[in-house]
């Protein structure tokens, strides 16, 4: 559309989509699955393509090849693989968050499992074989850019790879097709993360330990966690108006990834007691487990990602342009933190000092949807 993409163009996209996905979603449970479900299989199909074109070039086939007038990339020998890379222990984990962060939506189905028909069954199944697709498909992807597009162009140019790919493969007619699938992919994400975090709010609200907690379980009226995309939607559009450009993207890519780490620290962690010979009183018998091995490499990996982030890169190679590298470190911490204090003020302090209780029970909700609620249950006078 040949649009300049201005401050405002940009966000005014943006929130454009957002607000079609939280309608769309809040309102048309059905045709939004449907649409992001046609999304995703659109975006592999493409990403099929790019990769079989990749290889062929890389095999030298007649009329897959580099066009004159563009740089004919050497990125496979050893020596410019590696020339320019990063050594410090801080680099390579900024990397892992980029790569952590490509990768986020793997773990999208397990926030929906509530509304998968025999979830254990398909998710033994799916998860493997959804896992194997997408890693091969982003191998080749990356082994298919490195074919056709020069290392200079990568770091240099300031384009979006995909873009210079289908330039020296194709010509530059081809540049704003590849606009239009960037878009539309873009929505796919867009639609599967908000579809699977508002699940999530909808699943705290189910454990009855956020504030208005019957609002954030319901399905009304729409047969669909509207209060919980649309609390997401806020989020969203927040982190969109008031962050500022620059160091931001990188920064929130981090503070995401960190976050997650920090959780999944704590997970392993507490899978790993759950293995220990006092917590067998617990008889933990799952219909679905990870093996023990498994559950040690993922603690030991995570919490790899949380520690080195403190330690300062080498003079060499700078995490943010202006930000301290620590910054999504200490930025993960404080989010943290802060939902710790919440946890103690509601479930501990207040208890305490008012004398009473909470006791948790199992309730149904006039639209069908059960979840815990608290009782307060009075124990002694107040704390003086």
């Amino acid at each position: 559309m040949s649009i300049e993409p201005t401050w405002f163009h940009t966000r005014l996209v943006a929130f454009s989509c957002l607000s079609f996905i939280c309608l769309v979603h809040g309102t048309l449970l059905k045709w939004g699955v449907r649409l992001q479900n046609a999304l995703g299989l659109f975006k592999l199909i493409v990403l099929g393509l790019i990769s079989v074109s990749g290889l062929l070039c890389l095999a030298g086939f007649k009329g897959v090849q580099v066009r004159e007038g563009y740089e004919k990339p050497d990125n496979f020998s050893w020596e410019k693989l590696w020339k320019g890379s990063g050594t410090g222990a801080n680099a390579f984990v900024s990397g892992l968050y980029n790569v952590i962060w490509s990768f986020i939506g793997y773990s999208n189905a397990n926030y929906a499992l509530s509304e998968v028909r025999d979830p254990v069954h398909t998710i033994k199944r799916a998860a493997p074989l959804a896992m194997f697709a997408v890693t091969a498909v982003y191998l080749f992807i990356n082994v298919a850019y490195f074919a056709v597009v020069s290392k200079k162009d990568i770091l240099e140019s300031r384009r979006i790879i995909a873009a210079l790919y289908f330039r020296n493969l194709f010509g530059p007619a081809t540049e704003k097709a590849l606009s239009s699938f960037i878009a539309l992919s873009t929505l796919g994400n867009l639609l599967a993360g908000q579809f699977s975090q508002g699940r999530v709010i909808q699943e705290l609200g189910r454990e009855g330990i956020l504030p208005y907690s019957s609002l954030f379980a319901s399905n009304r009226p729409f047969n669909a966690p509207l209060a919980g995309l649309f609390t997401q939607y806020l989020v969203s559009c927040t982190f969109l108006f008031v962050v500022p450009p620059g160091d931001a993207y990188l920064f929130l890519i981090s503070l995401s990834s960190y976050s997650l780490s920090l959780i999944n620290v704590a997970v392993s962690f507490g899978l790993l007691l759950l293995y220990t010979r006092c917590y067998h009183v617990w008889d933990w018998d799952p219909p679905f487990r990870a093996p023990k091995a498994i559950v040690i490499l993922f603690f030991l990996s995570n919490l790899f990602l949380v520690m080195v982030p403190f330690f300062p890169p080498v003079s060499t190679s700078k995490t943010y342009r202006d930000l301290p590298y620590w910054s999504h470190s200490v930025g993960g911490f404080v989010v943290s933190l802060f939902g710790a204090l919440y946890w103690y003020v509601w479930g501990v302090w207040l208890p305490k000092s008012k004398g009473y209780k909470l006791e948790r029970e199992w309730v149904l909700q006039n639209d069908g949807i059960s979840r815990y609620a608290f009782r307060k249950v009075l124990v002694t006078s107040p704390a003086q």
